[in-house]
């Protein structure tokens, strides 16, 4: 019992020298590390976490040790944005390359099933952007961070209506019937359609419901399908 405020003080010593030493290697590397996390930044965090934690409940680590393996690690990281800043080929291995997910309206399936990603995650990262429908989309490109940025086509650019003196109407949001050939039952209660109606709807545009990859409704256009 006697060692216990020793130990006490010993992790909360270790604990401030090791915040200040992240805090000082933060400042070093620069902001890309928090506001563009890659993968390997994603890895760099998580390592430097461990070498932290681990260290302050380890009796036989002390202070000298964690702050030469914290320099080690940023003298790593270092290394490695400078190879990425210098040579283009390590740049894309490291931290991947942006990828277009949608092309002039049509979206690339071979580039978002290797991205890892659902329509119904795709679709809550366009609506990040504030876009709540895939037909107001022209480009859009899913970053190495994760994010995604959007062009949308020049009809849902500005100028605004309000610039445009256009006479205000009702704002609907589109719903999400079929997502990777599934429909998605809940949103059909919200437009009061059966399965018969989807499986109709669907029908007259020469396609099944398995068939389509993705499609919404609104009061003003109706039922919008992209096939697989």
């Amino acid at each position: 019992m006697g060692t216990e405020p020793m130990d006490f003080l010993r992790i909360t010593i270790e604990t401030m020298v090791g915040f200040a030493a992240l805090f000082t290697l933060t400042k070093v590397i620069g902001k890309s590390q928090i506001t563009q996390i890659t993968p390997f930044d994603f890895i760099a965090a998580i390592v430097l976490g461990e070498l932290i934690g681990n260290a302050l409940y380890d009796k036989e680590i002390g202070i000298s040790m964690i702050l030469f393996a914290v320099t080690l690690w940023g003298v790593l990281i270092f290394t490695i944005e400078t190879l990425t800043i210098k040579f283009r080929r390590v740049r894309k291995t490291l931290e991947g390359s942006p990828s277009l997910i949608i092309r002039r309206g049509e979206i690339q399936r071979d580039l978002l099933k290797k991205a890892k990603l659902d329509m119904n995650q795709f679709m809550h990262l366009l609506r990040d952007k504030n876009v709540f429908s895939i037909q107001e989309v022209e480009y859009a490109v899913l970053e190495t961070n994760g994010s995604i940025n959007v062009l949308k086509k020049f009809i849902h650019q500005t100028p605004t209506n309000e610039l445009l003196n256009q006479t205000p109407k009702a704002v609907e949001l589109p719903v999400t019937i079929i997502t990777d050939g599934e429909i998605v039952d809940e949103n059909l209660k919200e437009i009061e359609w059966d399965l018969e109606h989807i499986k109709d709807e669907v029908e007259k545009q020469g396609l099944t419901i398995q068939d389509v990859m993705y499609a919404e409704w609104t009061q003003e256009k109706g039922l919008f399908v992209m096939p697989f």
